[in-house]
């Protein structure tokens, strides 16, 4: 059994090669210039206003339960903060040199615009439900496309992708961090990490924001000033760093050894895993913010893959860099991130990792419950199968997660990643037009002195009568 296993494993792994090296980079890569380019480098040019309206967000409720702009941006930070920056990263440089981590920084720099683009999108198609707004992918393609089987086609994908496929690389990731940093058996940490996640699941929409909303500001920012300090202790370390990315990116010698594109290759996947950028998950709960244009949480979102990418995935990079552990390929994943935080503050760096890395998976896998279940509520409204998925997603997948092996939830979440992110990327570009109009007129509006900018449906007749949720 375990020999098909394998053999599955390594046939995953190679139509996983095929698909990213053969189009998904390039095509990553060109949409996120694209989008840069035509909308006059928004991620740049508006992050002062990204700012204002993450501190300006807030829910007008009038008597309905609405979710902020803020903890709308918590929940989607929630699933991008997790094992991708901490586990991810370390892999990416074990694998790919430090070079990945330059072409992690590049996707995260175009893939803002991209994020930008899917989210006011799926603002600007949501649709009013009993507690707040309902969104995503599966919205815009079925209103903006008018295409069913594509839109039914991505709700399977993504529900599959993070309600299953992802919540068993998280639940996998927590278990080798605790195992190695206080010898819990990892079946048990299954267990547990199941009952809880089953007890917030059940709660709803609501009850996510709120844990959303208190962990990830706490545990990101925990994180960022022990690397800050690792860094200013490492401080003439740091231009060595800087060389040794840039030299690892372009170098000649990853050129003659055909190791360039390995390294091109990783640190984009694992770049994609952590910022989500074009994956058309943060869209979902984008769309459930209650704001007055489109475009302000298109921008709270571009702002949420800096804050993962540059910031966050830096922390880990940084770490791993400065310890010069990534040449020890007995490590890998969480492992080389909590063996090199221990090598710069003592044997509690593993300890506090491994809180750290619960802290953020286990907000992950609330968050990426949550984007199956808005996708099944858009397939169906029978509620025995949102409990059913309730408990594969919450229960079932997250223990399989604890007992399965390293390679082999990876490897499955590269393969739905691709899926996910190729059907999205071609929705998003044939409707980025509309994208491109609410930024027009969210600009003309700041132009003519308006401070808060306010979209109506009138604005877009072509489309007006598929905008239920605008006024």
């Amino acid at each position: 059994m375990s020999f098909q296993l394998h053999e599955v494993n390594d046939i995953i792994a190679s139509v996983n090669d095929a698909i990213w090296a053969y189009f998904l980079i390039g095509a990553l890569i060109l949409c996120g210039l694209y989008f840069t380019v035509r909308m006059r480098f928004v991620q740049f040019t508006m992050i002062g206003d990204m700012f204002r309206q993450l501190v300006d967000a807030s829910p007008s409720s009038k008597g309905k339960k609405h979710i902020s702009s803020f903890q709308a941006f918590a929940v989607s930070v929630a699933t991008r903060v997790g094992t991708g920056n901490l586990a991810g990263v370390a892999t990416a440089i074990a694998v790919g040199g430090p070079g990945a981590v330059f072409w992690m920084w590049l996707i995260a720099l175009v893939g803002s615009a991209t994020a930008f683009v899917e989210s006011t999108l799926a603002q600007l198609f949501k649709r009013p439900s009993s507690e707040s707004f309902i969104g995503g992918p599966a919205y815009y393609i079925s209103r903006g496309l008018h295409s069913k089987w594509m839109a039914a086609l991505f709700a399977v994908l993504i529900t599959v992708t993070f309600g299953l496929s992802y919540n068993s690389i998280q639940s996998n990731t927590i278990c080798e961090a605790l195992n190695q940093a206080f010898g819990f058996e990892q079946t048990l940490v299954g267990i547990i990490i199941s009952a809880l996640t089953l007890f917030i699941v059940f709660g709803g929409i609501h009850r996510i924001a709120l844990v959303s909303s208190i962990l990830v500001p706490v545990m990101a920012i925990g994180y960022f000033i022990l690397a800050l300090v690792v860094v200013i202790m490492n401080i003439d370390l740091v231009p060595h760093v800087f060389k040794l990315i840039i030299e690892n990116a372009f170098g000649l010698e990853q050129v003659a050894g055909g190791g360039l594109g390995m390294t091109i290759m990783v640190g984009i996947k694992r770049g994609l895993f952590s910022n989500e950028a074009g994956e058309g998950s943060a869209p979902n709960v984008a769309a459930t913010a209650h704001v007055s244009h489109p475009v302000k949480q298109g921008l709270i979102q571009a702002l949420g893959v800096f804050t993962d990418t540059l910031l966050v995935c830096s922390c880990t990079a940084f770490l791993v860099l400065i310890s010069g552990l990534y040449t020890d390929g007995s490590l890998q994943g969480i492992q080389l991130t909590q063996s090199s935080l221990e090598t710069q503050v003592g044997s509690w760096g593993k300890t506090f990792v491994a809180v750290a890395i619960f802290l953020f998976a286990f907000s992950s896998i609330i968050g990426n419950y949550y984007y199956g279940e808005a996708n099944i509520r858009f397939l169906t409204d029978n509620k025995a199968i949102l409990t059913i998925f309730r408990i594969l997603s919450g229960g079932a997948f997250v223990f399989f997660g604890a007992v399965a092996s390293f390679d082999f939830v990876w490897n499955m979440g590269d393969l739905f990643m691709a899926l996910i992110t190729t059907c999205n990327l071609v929705a998003i570009v044939l409707l980025s037009k509309y994208a491109f109009k609410l930024l027009a007129d969210y600009r003309s509006q700041k132009r003519r002195g308006i401070k808060d900018p306010v979209f109506h449906r009138s604005d877009l007749p072509e489309i007006a009568d598929e905008l239920e949720a605008w006024d």
